[in-house]
């Protein structure tokens, strides 16, 4: 019968109402239910519902829990076995089939008032080490996962490996005389053949030992770090220690210290503690995250000494000042060396760029003349700027600034000032800019820029819609790291990126701010320059037909007029 499956299973919910069911049976008695019969309605149920392939997972994994209280003979467990050996006839449900039942088996284990049988979970086990054994000789096409999990939920151990053997025609003549050997044969075939993980999970369960230190090499090597970690804590200290030593040789630091804070090693590696830390830091650094850094410098001197040099290699004066008076921090000769190598350190400024002016705008006058002069461009860039807000799942500031130019003057509009005083000429101002079919946008990540400032200002309408608007992240057919990247790339020079999560909503925004602001709507221009008059065949970076990819977009629809064509000289001449 088809049922809601809200009303058959507690969590599984209609998105939609009558849109979704799931087929199900009662299985109200199984005394007199084969395991090929139970299988069959499972398939029907899974075949017939129109849930979603997860919640038809969850919700009939559900109902086999429930259903292995209905007295299957001649127990839960071996029922569960006896379904596992024939899985494999219903094609391709039987490996998805053996996960839901041995998944639900467990959760019957946990939640059953009473403990299986011991005749129960023995027949179960004996049965499990046969099918262990089948499948590793090929006669069952079990998947490794399969495999393990099922020796897992019956406790299959030595002995009844060591029963099962014989029993087997499959290794008759193999010459094994126990399980060990058995064992040992096949865990290292699956080390030469790579599957660590599953290697890694049998030497567990059966408290096997015998690969020694050149495995856990071997695994790093592979770049199988996790199989490597569960290794390495199952054989205790020596071997987390010499993992720890592997990471550190490879300068795998964060991995290093991972392992080291989760198995207390800190008194072990103090160097290597430093260096991680050190390294923790310049990540951040390299993100711009400078509050983030400070805190996780948890006021050691050394550290924050280490954070202020980082603050002088970008160049980032004032936070080198604010770091410096804050600690009293004086005298740093890592700093002093730091200032002079940035000062041979070449980033990219708006002289590069020919840029002429940048312009504060946080009164009315000054936003209409900036509306005026940005109409008679052909082409300008678009970027915004919000403060950071570190804490987690709280919501984000709101977008402090917005920076739209030419190639040779670019605006910086104050959004929070000028909507706090002005908000409908501010709506109608950018709404001639944003709105315009004579102006090509540029932008980079735009969609995250555009939707940060509809929440940001929902009332307003300019932000509900733009139309000719050409990301340039999409011109690329390949990733390129971000627009730092991009224009290393393009125009030979980094960008300074490091006051990219600085405060932005301080006033006056410092010099550093301005121009970190100004350069990245002006060298969007200068790469458009380069898409446009490189055709892709001929160009360094692989590119798409740029004009391919200038998109509009609107809120509401139904209030779309008749977009004219975009020709191709409407960019030929001058972009101001």
């Amino acid at each position: 019968m088809d049922l809601d499956p809200e009303e058959a299973v507690p969590g599984v919910r209609d998105e939609e109402a009558g849109a979704e069911t799931l087929s199900l049976h009662a299985f109200s008695d199984l005394t007199n239910v084969s395991p090929v019969v139970f299988l069959y309605l499972l398939k029907e149920c899974y075949v017939h519902g129109s849930l979603k392939a997860t919640k038809k997972f969850q919700a009939l994994q559900h109902r086999v829990h429930q259903a292995l209280a209905n007295k299957p003979q001649p127990g839960p467990a071996t029922f569960i076995v006896q379904c596992l050996n024939v899985l494999l006839v219903f094609g391709i449900y039987g490996e998805g089939f053996s996960h839901l039942v041995i998944s639900a088996l467990r959760r019957y284990f946990k939640s059953a008032s009473a403990p299986a049988s011991q005749e129960d979970m023995s027949s179960a086990r004996r049965l499990a080490a046969r099918l262990f054994l089948a499948t590793v000789g090929g006669s069952v096409a079990y998947d490794e996962k399969v495999m393990v999990n099922t020796l897992k939920v019956f406790d299959v151990g030595l002995t009844s490996i060591d029963e099962a053997l014989p029993a087997l025609e499959v290794w008759h003549g193999h010459g094994f005389s126990c399980g060990t050997a058995f064992l040992e044969h096949y865990i290292s075939d699956l080390i030469k053949s790579k599957s660590f993980m599953t290697a890694v999970s049998l030497l567990e369960h059966f408290s096997l030992r015998f690969p020694g230190h050149t495995f856990l090499q071997q695994m790093v090597e592979d770049k199988d770090f996790q199989a490597a970690e569960k290794w390495a804590t199952f054989m205790g200290k020596p071997s987390l220690c010499i993992l720890v030593d592997e990471y550190g040789s490879r300068n795998m630091l964060k991995q290093a210290y991972n392992v080291i804070k989760k198995n207390n090693l800190h008194q072990d590696f103090p160097d290597l503690c430093y260096k991680c830390k050190e390294s923790a830091l310049k990540d951040l650094a390299e993100k711009a995250c400078w509050d983030v850094a400070e805190t996780k410098a948890k006021g050691e001197r050394q550290l924050l000494e280490y954070l202020v040099y980082l603050a002088m290699e970008a160049g980032y004066s004032e936070k080198v000042d604010e770091l410096c008076n804050r600690y009293s921090l004086e005298g740093l000769p890592k700093a002093q060396e730091a200032e002079v190598g940035f000062v041979n350190k070449c980033f990219l400024r708006l002289t590069d760029l020919a840029v002429k002016d940048v312009v504060w705008v946080d009164e009315v006058n000054e936003l209409r003349k900036a509306t005026s002069f940005l109409e008679g461009c052909k082409v300008v860039g678009i970027d915004c700027e919000w403060k950071p807000n570190y804490l987690k799942g709280s919501k984000p500031n709101k977008v402090s600034i917005m920076q739209i130019g030419s190639d040779s003057k670019i605006f910086i509009l104050d959004l929070i000032k000028l909507y706090n005083e002005a908000s409908e000429i501010l709506d109608n101002c950018l709404s001639q800019i944003l709105h315009s079919y004579r102006t090509l946008k540029l932008g980079y990540n735009f969609q995250c820029d555009i939707r940060q400032l509809a929440r940001s200002y929902g009332d307003l309408e300019c932000f509900k819609r733009y139309d000719m608007l050409l990301d340039i992240q999409n011109v690329f057919k390949e990733p390129c790291g971000g627009l730092s990247r991009l224009t290393k790339k393009i125009l030979g020079v980094d960008l300074n990126k490091t006051r990219r999560n600085s405060d932005w909503e301080q006033r006056p925004l410092t010099q550093n701010q301005l121009e970190y602001a100004a350069l990245d709507a002006a060298v969007l221009i200068h790469i458009f320059r380069h898409v446009r008059d490189h055709p892709p065949h001929d160009s360094s970076l692989e590119t798409v037909q740029w004009k391919s990819h200038i998109v509009s977009h609107m809120d509401n629809p139904k209030n779309l007029k008749k977009k004219p064509k975009f020709h191709s000289e409407q960019t030929s001449a001058s972009d101001n």
